[in-house]
Parts: C-alpha cells; sequence; structure tokens
C-alpha cells in the first residue's frame, strides 16, 4: 500500500451492492461525500489507509482481504476481453497486457466498459435483425430482469425476514397452520370451482383458495407465495420504492419477482439451505427430496447464494421451451446468452427435450475462451388431471469452469469443452457446421466454384 496508490473501484462497487446501499448511503456511514464514492468506483482515486479502516469498522471486513489489490485481476478480465476474435489479427503479448493493468487501471477500466458496451449493442443489433423492440416500454420483460440482474438476485432483507418467517412456520406446523393462526384459512378446490386459477385469495372470506391438482411441492410453494405477498409486503415496497419504471407492467413483474424470491427464502431458509448445499455437493435431485420442492425451484434458488461470507457457487440460470423462447433467465455466473431464443444448438441445453427427466452435463467454452461447466434437464408443469394440459421446458445452470470441482455433476477429469457462442449473429467461430447465419459486421463471400462444410463462408474484416 506504501508503495503504490491502491485502486478498488469494482471490488468497492460489488461490496455496496451486495450490502444493498446506494452510494449516498454508503458515503454517509464513510463520512465522505457520494461523488468521491462515484470517483472509488470508477477507479479514478485510490483507496486511502483511513478510507480502508473505515469501511473494515463500518461493515466487519477482514482488512488483509479488503486491501488486496485487484490488478491481478484487471490483468485477467483484460487479457479475457483482449481473447475476443475481433482483436485476432493483433499482436497483443502478455507482458504488455499485465503492463497496462497495473500501471495504468483508469485505461483498463475504460477498455473493460468499452468492451461491455460493445457487447451489450451488438447483441442490441443482433435483437433489431430479428424485429425485436429495444426500448423499456416495449420490453417490460427485458426490464424486470435487469432489475434482477443489476443486483446479481440477491436480496438481503428478503432473505433476512423470510429466515425468521421460516422458523415462526416451522414451529407452527407449516405455512397452512401459520396462515390459520392469522386468521387466513387454506382450502383446496376443484379445478372447475378455481376457474383456471392455481391460487386465489378470497379477501371477503379470509381464505386462500388452491387447486386441489396440485402435487403437495405445488401447494407448499402457492401457499409461501401468499406469505410472501403479504408478511413480507415492506420490504418489497422498500425495493421498489423509488424505482422509475417505463410501464406498470414492469413494475408488476418486479413485483412478481420480488414476492418469488421471498417464496423460495421461505421455502429454502438461506443458512440451512446454503449448509445442505454444501453437504450434497449441489445435488439438485437430493436437494429438492431433502426439502420437498421441485427441480427448478432448487436450480432457482442456486442462483441466488450471494450473501457475504457465505457465497456459494455462482449459477448462471435459465428456462427456454422447445423453440429456444427464453422465458427466464438469471445470472449470477457472467455469462452471456442470446436474450431472446436463437441460441447456440451445440449447447446441450436444447438436447434435453430428447431425454426427458434426465440430467445432462457439458463443458462449454465461448469465443472469448472463457469455459462453463452446463447441468441441463427437461422440467414439466401443468397437468393434474385428464384435459389439463403439461408445458415441458428445458432449464439450465452453469457455473464458471473453475468451481465445478464442486459439483457432484463434474466427478473425474475436465473433458474437452464444446465451442459454444452466444448466437450466430454475435459468434465470429470460423469453422462451425451448425452455423445458421453470418457474424453481424461480417460480408458473406460469394464462391461458385468451392463449397466448404460450414454453411457461409465470410470476410475477416
Amino acid at each position: 500500500m506504501a508503495s503504490r496508490p491502491l485502486y478498488l473501484g469494482p471490488r468497492l462497487k460489488r461490496l455496496r451492492r451486495e450490502l444493498g446501499l446506494t452510494q449516498q448511503a454508503m458515503a454517509e456511514e464513510l463520512a465522505i461525500s457520494p461523488s468521491y464514492i462515484a470517483l472509488l468506483e470508477r477507479n479514478q482515486r485510490p483507496l486511502t489507509a483511513d478510507l480502508l479502516l473505515r469501511l473494515a469498522r463500518a461493515y466487519k471486513l477482514d482488512m488483509s482481504d479488503l486491501a488486496a489489490d485487484d490488478r491481478d485481476d484487471y490483468a485477467r478480465r483484460l487479457s479475457d476481453v483482449l481473447r475476443d476474435p475481433i482483436f485476432a489479427e493483433i499482436d497483443l503479448p502478455p507482458l504488455e497486457v499485465a503492463d497496462v493493468a497495473t500501471s495504468f487501471p483508469g485505461i483498463t477500466e475504460a477498455m473493460l466498459r468499452l468492451h461491455a458496451a460493445y457487447a451489450r449493442e451488438q447483441q442490441a443489433l443482433a435483437g433489431l435483425r430479428a424485429g425485436e423492440g429495444a426500448d423499456s416500454a416495449s420490453d417490460p420483460v427485458g426490464e424486470a430482469r435487469r432489475f434482477v440482474a443489476q443486483r446479481r438476485n440477491y436480496f438481503p432483507t428478503l432473505d433476512s425476514k423470510a429466515e425468521v418467517l421460516a422458523d415462526e412456520v416451522e414451529k407452527a406446523g407449516g405455512g397452512a397452520e401459520w396462515l390459520r393462526k392469522q386468521g387466513v384459512r387454506v382450502r383446496s378446490l376443484p379445478a372447475d370451482v378455481m376457474m383456471g386459477a392455481v391460487r386465489r385469495f378470497d379477501r371477503h372470506n379470509e381464505q386462500l383458495l388452491l387447486d386441489d391438482t396440485l402435487p403437495p411441492s405445488g401447494r407448499a410453494w402457492q401457499v409461501a407465495l401468499h406469505i410472501a405477498y403479504t408478511a413480507l409486503r415492506p420490504e418489497i415496497a422498500a425495493l421498489i420504492r423509488g424505482e422509475s419504471f417505463a410501464s406498470q407492467t414492469a413494475a408488476n413483474l418486479v413485483r412478481r419477482a420480488l414476492g418469488a424470491y421471498g417464496a423460495a427464502a421461505l421455502v429454502l431458509p438461506y443458512d440451512r439451505f446454503a449448509r445442505a448445499v454444501e453437504a450434497r455437493r449441489y445435488d439438485i435431485e437430493a436437494l429438492s427430496g431433502q426439502f420437498g420442492v421441485s427441480f427448478e425451484q432448487v436450480a432457482h434458488r442456486l442462483t441466488t447464494l450471494n450473501r457475504p461470507g457465505q457465497e456459494r457457487v455462482p449459477f448462471f440460470f435459465i428456462r427456454v421451451d422447445a423453440a429456444g423462447n427464453v422465458s427466464k433467465r438469471l445470472d449470477g455466473a457472467g455469462f452471456p446468452f442470446a436474450a431472446h431464443g436463437g441460441g447456440c444448438p451445440l449447447w446441450n441445453l436444447h438436447s434435453t427435450f430428447h431425454a426427458p427427466g434426465d440430467v445432462l452435463t457439458q463443458w462449454l467454452e465461448l469465443p472469448d475462451g472463457q469455459r462453463f461447466f452446463s447441468i441441463a434437464r427437461t422440467v414439466v408443469s401443468g397437468g393434474g388431471g385428464h384435459d389439463r394440459p403439461r408445458t415441458t421446458r428445458a432449464i439450465a445452470l452453469a457455473c464458471a469452469a473453475e468451481h465445478a470441482n464442486r459439483l457432484v455433476y463434474a466427478q473425474g477429469p475436465e473433458q474437452a469443452p464444446t465451442p459454444i457462442g452466444v448466437t450466430c449473429r454475435l459468434c465470429n467461430r470460423v469453422q462451425c457446421t451448425a452455423r445458421a447465419e453470418p457474424p453481424l459486421g461480417r460480408e458473406v463471400l460469394a464462391d461458385d466454384y468451392r463449397r466448404g462444410a460450414e454453411p457461409f463462408a465470410f470476410s475477416e474484416s
């Protein structure tokens, strides 16, 4: 620290978000200005020894961990960015990359941001080429997903309150009994009486009505959702308060996402679930049986285990239908993906429909060299009667390759990864027989006298 300035912008920003603090709130607790916090997070000011001490005291952090320099991480991230095929023809010696990261952290951060913006614009262009709207008002689902992603799908106030509620529910003998003590009766009724609803709250008679064809795990989940929407209402309202959504639909979708988060935190309390996850080595089916919930509910909850000091493997979660349409996604692993379908056909997420109920695993490598480990399986919703339609979807969890050894699914040596892309329009791999379209910015070469195995030959510039 005495020999060179300490720039910890990304780490400070990560810490603030994990604590659920605004720049204003953190500034007040540290007795500095919000603008100074902003400068620190942008690596435009080094962190002083005095401020390090204030951070450690205010948030009960380990000083040595907090003071660890981010420059090695910068060098790694910059190296990852420079492996993008767009830089393929430029000679970039590793020593020069390390020198830039060490000596010019501001320039490095600018480069990382610029590449991130480029990647986002490429994805937006790919969406526009497919005829998709790009503004928030026309994409409330995307706006709601961004709200969750910006907070790393972790809401500590909901987790804390839900843990207290979970203890109360357990002592009461279950969610239905807990509600009965609150004056709410839980009843199961035939589907024709429910008129298409699986859960409905009769405010006049203080009754929670459930479809009687729901399985036990489904009934428990619907009860937990009702508890979340009522008992966690103040915490949910506080998270939304002050947010400016482009439409009421987006606000409603965010509220629904927070309600589902609260229900998951109630059924799978953080501390108890996190300990079970490690004991079971992330065996999703075993965890489903232990907690009496579905495969998808466990997979979803695994993406939320980001409590400081009790973090578990960070996962990316996605759910698609047989046509590749994305109906749910949660990002805790930095995994890029096609936002509106059209994902890489080489990812075995799309093969699960040929092996329903089986867990498929796969090592993946993106064009920039990042490696991931993927777990995929089909899940079924609906049904419960002769004329009740069922919907089959596929879900996948993916984590960075360095975490895979903690998973029961990745026993044995690492297999050769499958080279995949985010989507054809954003993938610059030349040799891909599964390609459906050329990459953005590449001209297709006309060649009347030669045809390769790949569908397209395209220019290198």
